[in-house]
């Protein structure tokens, strides 16, 4: 029996490896591959990911090998090598990476040790064909490869820095804006976070990132190889969470981090109490009409491990929709999945969502049909209605066939602009409410 994927929802590792490039400022990627291969991968990540733009060195910027026949025959690190010379001579940068195509890899290509020649010239190499895997892995390797080659020593570290690990740029659509909440959060509690991608975060940030006392990794999939080069390299040791999402994800995130770092749980009380004050005041204005339009939803949730279970989680225990199905898009081991299945013993709804781990979209509906009984023309039917459907853009079709309600998180997504958006935090799943409410009455 053969298997395909259906409309992918992510990109090969060479293009998340150079959406990540693309979100540190002043880094340059050099792409060591056949003609086309980074503008079309960093075009994807512009056009489907809320339109982030191009970065500092993005699309058509981007430097590349674009190796021909000749080089595939006799080799291409001279090639390669020219390239390195003549960017480092036009683009001002303050680090550049080097990345590499499936063509090369295949051929035998020594990228690597051919940008280790400009070392001092603050070039790092990193191997990232497409068949290493998706974009979350082309993220770690970018990432491992600063890690180890890029970030300076520090034997003394400081008790109430974190680096924040996990979130990918492009990948996550709303990166910038989570990150900035998160550095926000934390920061009331007196922890400061290295973040990579936000605002103001420069290459001089991220060399300094050795001196922290914690990693925290956001996501089950990304991130985790990162980690564990800073434990190795820099002895950093680090710890899972979950992006926070509303009063129930952001209390826990910050009492978990609290308790990592040994800070004054009276301390993050007092944030939290800010914070939930701060949260209810706005909420509390759309509880009438929540009330008397019945806003109360069936919520389909079709996502990476990323978001998945931090959005179910927020739709269920946070606003009282009752939570039907979630799909989850990227965990592929039988232990991962198990793992990734109990963290949704959290749900307090009466209702538990169904819990699938599909790949294909095309499959959700499948899943949804048959979870829930076919009218056969009963003379009563309690229908899947109304539902909200949760997702990528590719889940519009899903909703559409439901007659659900739809909104777009999760890549790809291209029928949204997303500047400095966000749905981290407090002030961030207020951000999410409003998307979904507005979505309710935009036909009024």
């Amino acid at each position: 029996m053969s298997t395909f994927i259906e409309r992918a929802k992510f990109s090969c590792a060479l293009g998340g490896a150079i959406s990540t490039v693309a979100g540190i400022h002043r880094a340059i990627p050099i792409v060591h591959a056949a003609g086309g291969c980074a503008g079309m991968l960093s075009g994807s990540y512009n056009l489907a990911a809320g339109y982030r733009g191009l970065g500092y060195c993005g699309g058509n910027m981007i430097p590349t090998s674009n190796i021909a026949e000749n080089n595939i025959v006799f080799g291409g690190e001279d090639r390669l090598s020219e390239q390195i010379e003549h960017t480092l001579k036009a683009l001002d940068g303050d680090l550049y990476v080097v990345l590499t195509g499936c063509q090369v890899e295949i051929i035998g290509d020594d990228a690597v040790a051919v940008a280790g020649k400009f070392k001092s010239q603050n070039v790092i190499g990193v191997s990232t064909p497409g068949f290493l895997g998706n974009a979350l892995k082309g993220y770690d390797a970018v990432l491992s490869a600063v890690a180890r080659g890029t970030v300076q020593e520090a034997p003394v570290k400081d008790p109430l820095t974190v680096n924040i690990l996990g979130v990918v740029p492009g990948h996550d659509v709303f990166y910038r804006g989570n990150l900035e909440e998160i550095k926000r959060l934390l920061g009331l509690i007196g922890v400061k976070s290295n973040v990579y991608f936000a605002a103001g975060e420069t290459v001089e940030d991220i060399k300094k990132s050795g001196n922290a006392a914690l990693n925290l990794v956001l996501s089950p999939v990304s991130g985790v190889l990162t980690a564990a080069a800073y434990k190795d390299v820099h002895g950093i040791p680090w710890l899972r969470s979950e992006l926070p999402i509303g009063p129930t994800g952001t209390r826990a995130f910050l009492l978990q981090v609290g308790e990592a770092l040994g800070i004054s749980k009276a301390l993050v009380e007092k944030v939290l109490r800010a914070e939930e004050s701060y949260y209810y005041s706005y909420l509390e204005r759309i509880v009438d009409i929540y009330s008397d339009l019945d806003f109360q939803r069936y919520a389909i949730v079709a996502a990476d491990s990323y978001y998945a279970h931090a959005l179910t989680r927020f739709l269920a225990n946070d606003l009282g929709w009752i939570p039907h199905l979630t799909s989850i898009n990227d965990i592929e081991g039988e232990f991962e999945r198990e793992e990734y299945r109990a963290s949704f013993s959290d749900i307090n709804s009466e209702t538990k969502p169904i819990v699938v781990f599909e790949q294909n979209a095309g499959e959700i509906l499948n899943r949804i049909r048959e979870s829930w009984p076919l009218n056969r023309s009963q003379k009563y039917y309690d229908s899947l209605s109304p539902a909200y459907v949760v997702g990528s853009g590719i889940e519009r079709d899903l909703a559409d066939k439901l007659g659900a309600a739809f909104l777009a998180v999760a890549y790809p997504v291209s029928n949204r602009v997303v500047l400095n958006k966000g749905y981290a935090g407090y002030r961030g799943s207020l951000t999410f409410l409003e998307d979904l409410f507005t979505n309710l009455v935009a036909a009024r």
